[in-house]
């Protein structure tokens, strides 16, 4: 375990740079900052989710998630640390395919809605989607290992399937779009 942080305020930042894991400073505004920031709001806003009415096997997975996207912002933070391996994206890969066995096949697009929790998971993925964003950019200046955007890209689109398993389990359904509205 690492340092423990006995107080909160360093003053170090006021001049507008942060420390990485490395012990390096950079600017607040650096890319590398900005993607592990941006995983951290993804992991907030999956605690947001957690605190609504949420299936006890759909709970579990995202607090597993959660520590992930912690061990994820660390190797983001930490230049050349690993964290996030293959193995972490075929485990999202494996509960993404069990969650949507069940569900119809998509003929529509969808609306973020469906109820409370199902639009919590809507928001939390547009961030997780931010957050691969994000660390795509800092891959184009940096050395980021694929894995990390990999997570990203499949953890989107398991929130996407679980929006749509959380709007049925809630009975208001998924919001589609209905494109002839304009008509």
């Amino acid at each position: 375990m690492g340092n423990r942080l006995s107080k909160i305020y360093t003053r170090t930042g006021d001049d507008g740079s942060t420390g990485l894991g490395d012990g390096s400073r950079v600017g607040k505004d650096s890319a590398r900052v900005e993607a592990y920031g941006t995983v951290d709001e993804a992991n907030s806003c999956i605690g947001v989710l957690l605190a609504a009415d949420v299936p006890e096997d759909v709970r579990g997975l995202l607090v597993r998630v959660q520590h992930q996207l912690f061990d994820l912002g660390g190797e983001l933070c930490i230049p050349g640390h690993a964290a996030i391996f293959d193995a972490d994206i075929e485990a999202l890969e494996a509960q993404l395919d069990h969650f949507n066995e069940d569900l119809p096949p998509l003929k529509e697009f969808i609306l973020p809605g469906g109820g409370e929790a199902a639009s919590r998971c809507h928001v939390a993925r547009t961030v997780v989607r931010r957050a691969e964003r994000a660390a795509v950019s800092l891959a184009r200046l940096e050395e980021v290992r694929p894995q990390p955007v990999r997570y990203l890209n499949r953890l989107s689109d398991l929130l996407f399937v679980l929006a749509r398993v959380l709007a049925r389990a809630s009975g208001h359904g998924e919001v589609l779009w209905k494109h002839e509205r304009r008509r």
